[in-house]
């Protein structure tokens, strides 16, 4: 069992940035693949980024790609979202995913087996 809370939402303005953070409960961070999703209101939950277990490799949605960075801290069993140049298109509910033993390449929300219970971040224009 794995538990994830998300923090690091809020409102920002267009152009600027934000950093998610998720931080995961359990001694096998390592072994999960991790994902970052958003939902904004009407919309399915959507793939934003991916990380592989080590880090070293990832994968991003088209709308955010050369803008978002996504990393992670296995000795602090903590995942990031780096947000910048964030635009209003932008605003949902950010939620953190851990895939069992998956890869960078899971980008469907069934591929993960955890999920946080979301953090709002707002962008005004």
């Amino acid at each position: 069992q794995v538990q994830l809370v998300e923090s690091g939402g809020g409102l920002v303005q267009a152009g600027g940035s934000l950093r998610l953070s998720c931080a995961a409960s359990g001694r096998t961070f390592s072994l999960y693949a991790m994902g970052w999703f958003r939902q904004a209101p009407g919309n399915e939950r959507a793939f934003v980024a991916a990380i592989s277990r080590s880090g070293d490799a990832t994968r991003y949605a088209d709308s955010v790609k050369n803008r978002f960075i996504i990393s992670r801290d296995n000795t602090k069993n903590t995942v990031y979202l780096q947000m910048n140049s964030l635009k209003p298109e932008d605003t949902a509910v950010y939620y953190c995913a851990a895939a069992f033993k998956a890869s960078a390449q899971t980008v469907s929300t069934t591929g993960y087996d955890y999920w946080g219970q979301g953090t709002q971040v707002t962008v005004s224009s």
